[in-house]
């Protein structure tokens, strides 16, 4: 299923943000100098490599934001795979306008799509196990929605947007509540009836004490793949279980196989390269 668009909303002070830092204090002296006032272009967006498309109202947004009169035409959505060469989308801009615009327009679609080429490839390794591949906070500072929605458009879900919308008890939450008891109990008693609780623990011995205190999600912190079957074993479920920690494209299927629901990698989203898209002019 296609992830519903972010409304421009979302999306545009990030493109604008990224435009005044290119545009700098005189704008574009280059394009002024060599282009005439006045000048039309058509162009295309195509992938050199294929991959997984996220990101293009990104530069939709960018090309608008210079020459609100441009035209643009999808050619494969967000959402889609796009073989080597193919077009993503096509342009008619005002020429200065398109040129100025088009290195923020390419760092988004190429960082975006380059995330959701990632996120694809894992959820292809664990398909048909009843897992499910999400991304962390490791984000990019001010890009977080958007590499959020990347990983949607990977075929990935996500985990909490910010320490605002769940509570994840991590380890030095831990000692600093007095132990994993305490911890939850406050958590519990704090949380609102539609906040979910999740705890991380390191092992076995923590999930047993955790559990008896009904957490929603245990985080199974560098688990060997033993321990997560053991974990599955003991869990019996009564908490959804997310494996964490040294995951890679080469491990994400055994650990899935183990039962565990949900696995977490914050290098969908910190590690992930670029896809090497292009604006090529007609």
């Amino acid at each position: 299923m296609m992830p519903a668009p972010l409304p421009d909303l979302l999306i545009d002070p990030v493109v604008r943000a990224a435009l005044l830092e290119d545009l700098g204090r005189a704008g574009d002296i280059t394009a002024a100098a060599c282009v005439p006032a006045g000048t039309r272009m058509t162009a295309r967006f195509a992938v050199r490599r294929a991959g997984r498309v996220a990101g293009l109202d990104c530069a939709r947004l960018a090309i608008a934001a210079l020459d609100p009169t441009a035209s643009f035409k999808v050619r494969i959505s967000d959402g889609r795979d796009a073989p080597a060469g193919g077009v993503l989308a096509e342009v008619e801009a005002d020429a200065r306008s398109l040129l100025s615009a088009e290195r923020v327009a390419l760092n988004l679609l190429g960082r975006l799509s380059g995330v959701a080429t990632a996120t694809a490839a894992y959820a292809r390794a664990i398909e048909g196990t009843g897992a499910r591949i999400t991304c962390t906070r490791k984000t990019t500072p001010g890009l977080r929605a958007l590499e959020k929605y990347a990983v949607r458009c990977g075929g990935g879900i996500n985990h909490r947007y910010g320490l605002d919308d769940a509570i994840l008890i991590k380890d030095n939450h831990i000692v600093a509540s007095g132990g994993i008891g305490p911890a939850l109990e406050r958590a519990r008693a704090a949380a609102g009836h539609l906040v979910r609780i999740e705890i991380e623990v390191d092992t076995l011995a923590q999930l047993d004490e955790a559990l008896p205190y009904g957490p929603d999600v245990i985080m199974l912190d560098n688990f060997s793949l033993d321990d997560l079957r053991a974990a599955v074993a003991r869990a019996k479920g009564r908490a959804i279980l997310e494996a964490s920690g040294g995951v890679t494209l080469a491990t994400a299927r055994a650990i899935a196989e183990t039962g565990v629901d949900v696995i977490s990698s914050g290098a969908l989203t910190h590690s992930s390269p670029v896809l090497d898209i292009g604006l090529d002019a007609d």
